[in-house]
């Protein structure tokens, strides 16, 4: 596969056109599933009950709001070292859904929290290092809007989204680092997970589909970005014209 080809921003326009019907039709399809597995089907948990089944939304969207991130952070680096245009755009396309999950994240994990620790919000390491990462995805965006040169605010959105990437490992690590309310990983690489398989199965659809539904946006933020950057081109004229 020649990566130069479709790093041309012609090239990755068209083909991200002909992915997104696939990626949201599957998106869909994937989140009805994972809905349907995780409050019909899977076992009620014989300590939290009921609500834990918040788990099914919290948990796939806080790794995501932590991928996102990190994905963010390898474009904003190929763009600094190969001074790759579509990789700042994609960088861009992405920080408005990682913005939504961890708000997504921090919402649904403040819902569990009351019944489960009596509290909306506690001053625990992995909530707070959270919402850094949400405080980042805002500034980062406001950062992008108050720069008019756009390869200025692309190089330095993306210097902050590297330095902001030492956040990442901090969430993941909180619970371990620190003594925290915040229960540890349920799911562990390196040993069987802690759950009935029915709440796995739940949980994995519901991540897949968060990934699906994330890159289908990002295709359509990225396809809108490239327009408005190429406009001057013979194609994007023609392609605005096809829209």
């Amino acid at each position: 596969m020649n990566l130069y080809h479709y790093a041309a921003p012609a090239t990755f326009y068209r083909m991200a056109g002909r992915w997104i019907p696939w990626l949201s039709w599957g998106a869909g399809l994937l989140t009805a599933m994972g809905l349907y597995i995780s409050f019909f089907v899977a076992p009620t948990d014989f300590q939290q009950g009921e609500a834990y089944r918040i788990i099914f939304i919290h948990v796939p969207a806080a790794w995501m709001s932590m991928f996102i991130y990190l994905v963010m952070a390898f474009w904003c680096a190929i763009g600094l070292a190969f001074n790759t245009r579509l990789s700042y755009l994609m960088a861009r396309a992405l920080a408005p859904t990682g913005a939504l999950f961890c708000f997504l994240a921090l919402w649904t994990g403040a819902l569990w929290g009351k019944p489960m620790w009596g509290a909306w919000w506690v001053g625990d390491a992995r909530l707070t290092s959270q919402l850094i990462l949400l405080f980042l995805y805002v500034g980062i965006m406001a950062l992008w809007a108050a720069i008019d040169d756009p390869k200025r605010g692309d190089r330095a959105g993306a210097l902050l989204i590297l330095v902001g990437a030492v956040n990442v490992p901090i969430i993941y690590f909180s619970v371990k680092w620190w003594n925290t309310l915040h229960q540890g990983s349920s799911i562990n690489l390196m040993k069987a997970p802690s759950m009935a398989t029915t709440m796995l199965v739940g949980m994995l659809v519901m991540a897949i589909a968060a990934w699906l539904y994330t890159i289908a946006v990002a295709f359509v933020r990225v396809r809108g970005l490239i327009l408005e950057r190429e406009r001057h081109t013979d194609w994007a004229q023609e392609a605005l014209k096809e829209a």
